[in-house]
């Protein structure tokens, strides 16, 4: 039997990794800034990550929630604590697309409506009862048979004129768009959507699956806006690359037995991943390393040629050039051994983990430097 072929593979195994280390099964190294879209935000083989994980491995494994479990209780305080949101509630779940379904859910039964408005550019996941809540025309689909979407502009007016027509729930946004090339609404904006999300009863669903945990110098992005969001979805950097999600419920929402439900979410070995994950955030202020690490990126490369702008927040930057970026990024690859991602055709996207130095980036800034001074000289 073959894997279903959905994914671009590279033509590296790795079977080493350690903080942002990769090495392959030939012995070679790579750098690696992109963190499996975001998901290594304390380091590969963190050994305070592995002690946990292994701890609780030995102690009980895997078992699920529907035993009282103080792991999982212990990781909602501290999340609570960090976070700034000790008065909201958490509900546990295994992926981003399954948090914003359940935020869509959670929205739509506290309002008594069905109507999602997301906005161009978003991803949102991939999710049950639909292909994604997205406007790429090459997967796009409702969010679900009784989430109807509609995709808009970061435009005030033109989300008025949908609410007035539709039985609206929520808004779901990104801080900071991800795979839409790291776009980001303006703070004044976002406030703005906060009292029209007020003055009309819809739920704020702030998406920080790719740009919470730290990642922003924030521990979520949309808190730059100095706003609160009724709900707010968790996903990868959550669990260094063990399998877990989540879903920050506002004290608005009221809890009641079967209202929602998952069967791996919470499971002990994903709860000690994420417990493990919020001790190295604030033991080694990974917060304060992400913030600085972007002011540096910033500053380094907007002097750089060809390089139209360099935008985002933290440790989640993109890089957008005046011409594509494939070959560039393949040469960054097997020339330098540095992994980043892309959004679009002109985007590099970094997302490394937390726990990167300077020197890490000043290796990439060289490698970068290097392959641009081979186009501009032809």
């Amino acid at each position: 039997m073959n894997l279903f072929n959905v994914y671009p593979l590279m033509n590296i195994t790795p079977v080493k990794a350690k903080d942002c280390i990769l090495w392959d099964e030939e012995g070679n190294e790579y750098l690696d800034l992109y963190g499996g879209h975001a998901v290594i935000s304390i380091g590969h083989s963190h050994p305070h990550y592995v002690e946990l994980l292994t701890k609780q491995l030995n102690h009980i494994g895997f078992y699920s929630n529907s035993v009282q479990i103080p792991i999982q209780q212990e990781l909602a305080e501290k999340l609570g604590r960090l976070s700034g949101y000790e008065d909201y509630s958490l509900f546990l779940c295994n992926s981003g697309a399954e948090a914003n379904e359940n935020a869509a859910k959670l929205a739509s039964f506290h309002t008594g409506k069905d109507h999602i408005i997301a906005f161009k550019g978003a991803f949102h996941g991939r999710t049950s009862g639909s292909v994604a809540l997205t406007d790429n025309p090459k997967i796009v689909a409702p969010f679900n048979a009784h989430h109807p979407v509609s995709f808009v502009n970061f435009d005030l007016e033109e989300i008025k004129q949908v609410i007035a027509e539709k039985q609206v729930a929520a808004i779901i946004y990104e801080p900071i768009q991800g795979v839409g090339g790291i776009v980001l609404p303006s703070d004044e904006f976002i406030q703005e959507l906060r009292k029209l999300c007020t003055e009309h009863g819809v739920m704020i669903i702030a998406d920080e699956v790719q740009s919470g945990y730290g990642r922003s110098g924030k521990f979520f992005a949309h808190q730059h806006s100095n706003i609160q969001a009724d709900l707010i979805t968790m996903a990868k950097g959550m669990g260094n690359g063990f399998p877990i999600g989540g879903v920050l419920i506002s004290p608005a929402f009221e809890a009641s037995y079967g209202l929602l439900g998952t069967t791996f979410g919470g499971n002990h070995l994903a709860c000690a991943a994420a417990v493990a994950v919020l001790d190295v955030m604030e033991d080694e202020n990974l917060m304060d390393n992400a913030k600085k690490i972007g002011e540096y990126v910033g500053l380094q490369l907007n002097k750089f040629p060809m390089i139209k702008e360099v935008r985002g927040r933290g440790s989640m930057i993109g890089i957008e050039f005046d011409f594509p970026i494939n070959e560039l990024k393949n040469n960054l690859l097997t020339k330098h051994h540095i992994f980043v991602g892309y959004a679009g055709t002109n985007v590099i996207r970094l997302l490394p983990p937390l726990t990167v130095t300077k020197a890490y980036i000043d290796k990439f800034i060289n490698a970068l430097q290097t392959e641009i001074n081979i186009i501009i000289n032809g």
